[in-house]
């Protein structure tokens, strides 16, 4: 056997490892699927610098977003640490610090509001995109709240390693204490399944993409996630806190908030314009 493989008892210890380390149940699944589709890529041949570097470029080459690939990258890097196969590591792709947004994926607060209005006979979907904004938690943070917890006014949300407290508005509070009074829910999770379960965010991503047609907004727009970064966008813009927003997001690194608060294209497109550089030749014939 060549000495570079991973066979499957290496990749539970790796497994194993990553547990060990406390790293978070959703980023071990995603180390783990990075990994698997690395060693698809590989198929049983030895592990070299040359082939992780091929496998980069293959990355590249099937049009994978920048991020995307670094991403995938540090989960490979992490597995070639873990092996002690050091030399075979890679570099991440180097990429100038994005000072805008997408105008196609970035929600702005009027398509926000049209989808509550196309939730509005969806009571659970419109509790549910209404949280999520209103506080700006993840969405597999949604099973935090309780019943009990909401009556609080605080959630305590003990995830990725880290411990912070979420601040119920106080009409959120009203609103959800009604929706769960109104379902029966006299305690525990507000948001769950029939049996009682937390809502999966695959079937709360699928059902917010349902909305899309009523609502006039572009499928790209739609998911959980950009409704915490318009709740980023919305604080920030009203806060210019960038390390207050950072910790009722739960970020270790203010760098990713910033990513979160860059504007879209439209808006950057605005300020370039009302610099008053482009003047327009008034004779028109050139």
């Amino acid at each position: 056997m060549n000495e570079k493989q991973v066979t499957d008892g290496k990749l539970q210890e790796f497994k194993e490892y990553l547990l060990k380390q406390e790293r978070s149940e959703n980023t071990i699944q995603k180390y783990m699927r990075d990994v698997r589709a690395f060693l698809s890529y590989v198929n049983g041949r030895e592990i070299t610098k040359e082939l992780v570097i091929a496998y980069k470029r293959n990355l590249s080459e099937q049009h994978y977003a920048v991020n995307s690939i670094n991403s995938m990258l540090a989960s490979v890097n992490t597995m070639l640490e873990f092996s002690g196969w050091l030399d075979c590591k890679v570099k991440s792709i180097k990429q100038q610090h994005q000072i805008y947004c997408a105008e196609n994926k970035e929600l702005t607060k009027a398509e926000y509001l049209r989808l509550l209005d196309a939730t509005k006979q969806q009571p659970r979907l419109y509790m549910i995109i209404q949280t999520i904004c209103g506080t700006g938690i993840r969405v597999s943070e949604l099973s935090f709240f309780t019943v009990e917890a909401v009556k609080t006014g605080e959630i305590v949300v003990d995830c990725k390693n880290k411990v912070r407290t979420i601040l119920i508005p106080g009409k959120l509070k009203k609103m959800l204490l009604h929706y769960a009074k109104k379902n029966g829910i006299e305690s525990g999770i507000i948001f769950r399944s029939k049996k009682g379960n937390p809502l999966n965010r695959s079937n709360i991503w699928a059902s917010m993409k349902k909305l899309c047609k009523a609502a006039k907004v572009k499928e790209s727009k739609v998911f959980p996630h950009n409704l915490r970064k318009l709740f980023a966008r919305m604080f920030y813009k009203m806060e210019k806190d960038i390390a207050k927003l950072a910790d009722i997001l739960g970020h270790s690194n203010i760098n990713t908030t910033r990513i979160y608060i860059i504007s879209t294209g439209t808006e950057h497109r605005k300020k370039i314009e009302n610099l008053g550089l482009i003047i327009e030749n008034e004779q028109g014939d050139w």
